[in-house]
């Protein structure tokens, strides 16, 4: 999966999330950011990013790398009491700025809205959220086939195929997320 987390604020695939401002570093304005990017500091290659709403523009210069974040200065933040307030601000770039994925590598905000069918085609759902936490990206599904939601982990033996331009992926997930034999799943004390 390439670069960055999901959709903007517009419910579109026009803006994508690529970091959120942690806190600050310093007393200049320095910021802390947690990159969404496959290469953290490439936050700072794409341009002008803007907030949530898509209200502010901030113009990022990346100064470093500490504890597995990025270190930025922002255009027009020159004390820490600026930095601050950001704090927590989610950090959107145009669509149009990012490279192009490469091959077998998907922007999370392209999987956004995908219908998640099983490889004999019957529909589970739709992709509405991908997450990831360090053990790897997990596609929460929603939809007739998938009663309550269905998590599924995005891997290559789980979703063996992605069609961007049919807006499909097949969903293979293991057979422990099947009931048992007869259906019934034991309760607590193993008892059906």
């Amino acid at each position: 999966m390439a670069n960055t987390g999901s959709t903007g604020a517009d419910g579109g695939r026009n803006r994508v999330l690529v970091g959120a401002i942690t806190g600050v570093r310093g007393l200049k304005g320095e910021v802390r950011i947690k990159s969404f990017t496959a290469d953290p500091a490439a936050i700072g290659d794409y341009g002008a990013l803007d907030d949530e709403a898509g209200t502010r523009s901030f113009t990022l210069s990346v100064t470093g790398l500490a504890k597995g974040q990025v270190i930025a200065r922002i255009k027009g933040v020159d004390d820490r009491s600026k930095a601050e307030a950001l704090k927590g601000t989610r950090l959107y770039v145009a669509r149009e700025n990012l490279p192009p994925a490469d091959e077998g590598e998907y922007y999370v905000a392209d999987l956004i809205g995908l219908e998640a069918r099983t490889p004999d085609g019957t529909l589970l759902g739709r992709v509405v959220r991908v997450d990831d936490h360090g053990a790897g990206a997990m596609l929460e599904i929603e939809g007739p086939g998938a009663p309550g939601g269905l998590l599924v982990a995005f891997s290559a033996a789980s979703v063996p195929d992605v069609d961007l331009e049919r807006g499909v992926l097949v969903v293979d997930p293991p057979e422990t997320l099947d009931p048992p034999p007869g259906g019934e799943i034991p309760d607590e004390a193993g008892e059906k």
